[in-house]
């Protein structure tokens, strides 16, 4: 079977006619016609029905031509994979993530990434706001959140567990705390999101019910890294994810005050994510950088 003719046949179903089909293929219109016309001849039996004026699908050649696109679909993506193993990967890679996951995590991976891949140039556009991945030209994005939604592909990079934690200052002047409720008495630091800031949520195991907090404080950030500073200094306490906190714990400038709970604000099931916009032809470069990510950060 000739993948060109197959090619031509999807191409004038999609462009819906001959003429239209033939300027996308960039041929004569006269040929894409007996190419199709030899495609039928093939098979046996007819793909369109087409009168000087017009041109319509078959219902034989619909189901046909619809089996046909995801094969050919997998022939090109095989032979871009093989492709791509005797190329090095290269070109620009465009990606977003938060300012705090982008500063914490992926920044100190770039040096390893560029030593690695030294054809790859990478452009990080660290925002909090959520950048529209196809507006802005964006190769992959890293979300924290739930399972995303939405018609692009996510793959979950790592999961995301949440911490309540204070500075040693803070408890040697304020005492410690004993269980979740207690922080409703407690100078808190939140973050300036509508589901942090009024309320945090605690179980002490998966099957148990969510316990609700209410929680106050004169300072509400937009910024994650500046409400572990301030965590940091003694100003309060803060509602922060483990990859933000667990060296401050580690190195005793920060206290895990509920270490036996589980806590959140908004779900108990939360991770960072990569999201891009399809796995059919992915860029070598792209491919390369998630899998490079969820080999160091995983």
């Amino acid at each position: 079977m000739n993948i060109t003719a197959l090619r031509t046949a999807l191409a004038v179903l999609r462009a819906g006619s001959i003429a239209a089909g033939a300027e996308a293929m960039n041929m004569d219109a006269s040929n894409v016609s007996r190419i199709v016309a030899g495609l039928e001849d093939d098979i046996g039996f007819r793909l369109f029905d087409r009168t000087t004026r017009r041109l319509r699908i078959t219902e034989a050649g619909e189901r046909y031509l619809a089996r046909i696109a995801d094969i050919l679909d997998e022939l090109e993506a095989a032979r871009e994979e093989a492709h791509n193993a005797t190329v090095e990967p290269q070109g620009h890679l465009r990606m977003t993530a938060s300012v705090a996951f982008a500063i914490e995590k992926i920044v100190p991976l770039l040096p390893k990434f560029h030593a690695t891949y030294p054809e790859i140039t990478v452009e990080l556009l660290s925002s909090d706001a959520n950048l529209d991945i196809l507006d802005q030209g964006l190769d992959l994005a890293v979300r924290l959140a739930s399972a995303p939604k939405g018609d692009l592909i996510s793959t979950r990079l790592m999961r995301t567990r949440y911490r309540v934690v204070a500075s040693p200052s803070y408890l040697n002047a304020n005492g410690p705390l004993n269980a979740p409720e207690d922080l409703s008495t407690r100078t808190c630091l939140r973050f300036a999101l509508p589901d942090f800031r009024s309320r945090w949520l605690f179980r002490r195991g998966q099957n148990d019910p969510a316990q609700e907090v209410e929680i106050s404080g004169k300072t509400l950030i937009s910024n994650a890294l500046a409400l572990r500073d301030m965590a940091s200094a003694g100003m309060g306490v803060a509602l922060l994810a483990d990859w933000l906190v667990d060296r401050g714990i580690a190195d005793g400038t920060l206290i895990d005050l509920l270490p036996e709970w589980d806590c959140t604000a908004t779900s108990f099931n939360t991770g960072a994510y990569i999201l891009f916009p399809s796995r059919t032809y992915l860029p070598q470069k792209t491919r390369v950088m998630i899998d490079f990510l969820k080999q160091n950060l995983q």
